[in-house]
């Protein structure tokens, strides 16, 4: 059993920064292909990033290129998605999940955490 707990959310000013932790058990990140989803009010459930087990390849949805950063730190069990120059459409609530597949979609992440909101004022 996969568990994560999103952590690191909060209100920021357009153009500033925050960076969002996820804390897995055991050896997630060896196995599963992790990942950053976000949903806005009243918007489905949307794809952010991903990174791969053991190559560390990266992969951002088109909207965060060059301005968000997904990364992991094995020795502390913990993903990072970096957010900078945010802006007020990125304001939703973000939730790392787990898939044993490389894969943008949401429905093949088998493991999520409770989610963090993000909140970007002007």
């Amino acid at each position: 059993q996969v568990q994560l707990v999103e952590s690191g959310g909060g209100l920021v000013q357009a153009g500033g920064s925050l960076r969002l932790s996820c804390a897995a058990s055991g050896r997630t990140f060896r196995s599963y292909t992790m990942g950053w989803f976000r949903q806005a009010p009243g918007k489905e459930r949307e794809y952010v990033a991903m990174i791969t087990p053991n190559d560390w390849n990266t992969y951002y949805t088109d909207s965060v290129k060059g301005r968000f950063t997904i990364s992991i730190n094995n020795a502390k069990n913990t993903m990072w998605l970096q957010m900078n120059s945010l802006k007020l459409e990125d304001t939703a609530v973000y939730y790392c999940a787990a898939s044993l597949v490389a894969t943008s979609r949401r429905n093949d992440y088998a493991y999520w955490g409770q989610g963090t909101q993000v909140t970007v004022s002007s």
